[in-house]
């Protein structure tokens, strides 16, 4: 039977009874139901499900915006049906990307004339941002090496272990060799000296990262730049670097204005930023800037007609929504450069107070360091009886989502928590926080120790045993063993935006 939501009253239809017995009749599980129900009762069913979703304004781990004034709201909202790549249908539309374009160019000091035009487009994100940038020096170096006649079979490109894994898609998708300078205990980032190193003719670029995933870290991309220009002096290369500013792009030019990162340096050939991370955008928009036109092919750039007039695009989708380029709009014309620092600062504040809290307790190690992205990454000084992971699971009953994990190559042993913050993190949740935390601390310690029950299950290796008997282990090495086996549980559970 149909019913109809004009003949039957609305209270009764937005019932959750209602709307479970309805549901649980008229829908299988993995294919699409038979029948249509009523709007209001697919709005139930939905509605109560995305209740158990996660509250994202508690959500730690994520570097991406969660809250956007109440007018860019509604300007999102009103643009929410445009498609973005019809240039012709909505022209304003183009107009304001252009305009973001030109203003995160000139933030990042391109040497293009303030009555010119730069070089960049939008994307969904720094994963599109890096595939797009990482095409353009693929080419770029294939064009010069058949130039002179040698091979180009074989591209690398140089990055850190710390790297977002979006830098190990664009490897394995577009066949370019990953050279990753491993990771050092007390030092997570990449190490400019040995990334110099591993550079060799067929290294399309050097990939620096602004603002590690891991610990907020800022890469030293002006000693990287330095160390380059003579190495590319000494051999007759000319490699450059893009910097990877998804998180800190829109950190550095408020916070560290002195700070030489971006296009001041010569190799710097491309920069991208993530919109919606520290751009205050809602997810689902990134750029990438070019240093000049000369740094991006011409042959990656395509013309389309069918939808009106000559359009130039260079993406690797085509259809998408206009809304986040409007909002990125809305809040570079609200906030301008007073307000971006204005909201960086106060963050930064926050993640201090959050630091001196956690450094009270007496029960953490810091890893995160002053200069860099507003997070705190902490370790237990002593995890020889409870984890970090065990923290994390039990903060999930006060809501909040820090999340734990271990450091990439040759610094696994190491694990810890992170805390991002955000604009909406106020001084007062900061406060609320510490004391979760705290509250964690004391019901972890009356319970029994899960280290010792997982240890006590670890099956001793030939090289563990003396005969029929296994060695007893120092607490580094059970350290090292409760850490491999929750980096094996956590395995599945990672996740990350870019």
């Amino acid at each position: 039977m149909v019913i109809s939501t004009t003949e039957t009253d609305s209270r009764e239809i937005l019932s959750s009874t209602f709307a479970s017995r309805y549901v649980r009749a008229a829908i299988p599980r993995f294919k699409m139901p038979d029948n249509s129900m009523p709007k209001e009762a697919a709005y139930q069913v939905i509605n109560d499900e995305l209740m158990l979703d996660g509250n994202p304004r508690l959500n730690l781990a994520s570097f991406v915006t969660t809250w956007m004034e109440p007018e860019c709201d509604k300007l999102v909202m009103a643009s929410i049906n445009k498609n973005y790549v019809d240039m012709d249908e909505y022209p304003v539309t183009t107009e304001l990307q252009n305009r973001c374009v030109n203003m995160i160019a000139h933030l990042f000091n391109t040497p293009v004339a303030d009555d010119k035009t730069a070089v960049g487009v939008g994307t969904v994100g720094s994963s599109e941002a890096i595939m797009l940038a990482g095409l353009a020096f693929k080419r770029k170096w294939q064009q010069k090496r058949k130039e002179q006649g040698k091979p180009y079979d074989k591209p690398n490109i140089v990055t850190g272990a710390n790297v977002q894994v979006c830098w190990e898609k664009f490897a394995r998708y577009f066949e370019v060799e990953l050279k990753e300078v491993k990771l050092e205990q007390g030092y997570y980032v990449m190490n400019p000296v040995k990334a110099v190193e591993l550079v060799d003719e067929n290294t399309i670029c050097v990939a620096a990262i602004l603002g590690s995933t891991l610990t907020g870290e800022f890469e030293d991309v002006k000693l990287l730049h330095d160390l380059l220009t003579k190495k590319n002096e000494e051999t007759g290369w000319d490699t450059p670097i893009h910097v990877d500013a998804a998180s800190g792009g829109f950190i550095a030019p408020f916070l560290y204005p002195d700070l030489e990162w971006d296009f001041r340096l010569p190799l710097v050939k491309s920069i991208n930023v993530s919109g919606h991370k520290y751009g205050l955008v809602y997810a689902g928009v990134g750029w990438v800037v070019w240093r000049t036109k000369d740094d991006l092919p011409d042959e990656l750039v395509f013309h389309i007609n069918y939808l009106g007039s000559d359009q130039p695009t260079f993406t690797l989708n085509f259809s998408k929504g206009s809304s986040q380029i409007i909002a990125q709009y809305y809040q570079f014309i609200r906030l301008g450069f007073e307000g971006y620092k204005n909201i960086m600062e106060n963050c930064m504040g926050n993640a201090r107070a959050l630091r001196e809290g956690l450094e009270k307790t007496g029960r953490f190690e810091i890893l995160s360091k002053d200069v860099g992205v507003p997070l705190v990454a902490f370790s237990l000084k002593d995890s020889s009886a409870h984890t970090v992971f065990e923290i994390s699971e039990g903060l999930r009953k006060f809501g909040w989502i820090v999340p734990a994990y271990t450091m990439p190559a040759n610094a696994e042993n190491v694990a810890v928590l992170r805390v991002v913050v955000r604009e909406d993190f106020s001084r007062s949740l900061v406060e609320r926080l510490i004391s979760h935390i705290e509250e964690v601390l004391k019901e972890i310690e009356s319970l029994p120790s899960r280290v010792s029950t997982k240890t006590a299950h670890v099956i001793p290796m030939v090289n563990e045993t003396q005969g029929d008997k296994p060695l007893k282990k120092s607490v580094r090495e059970t350290q090292e063993e409760v850490t491999r086996h929750w980096k094996r549980f956590v395995k599945g559970r990672r996740a990350g935006a870019c």
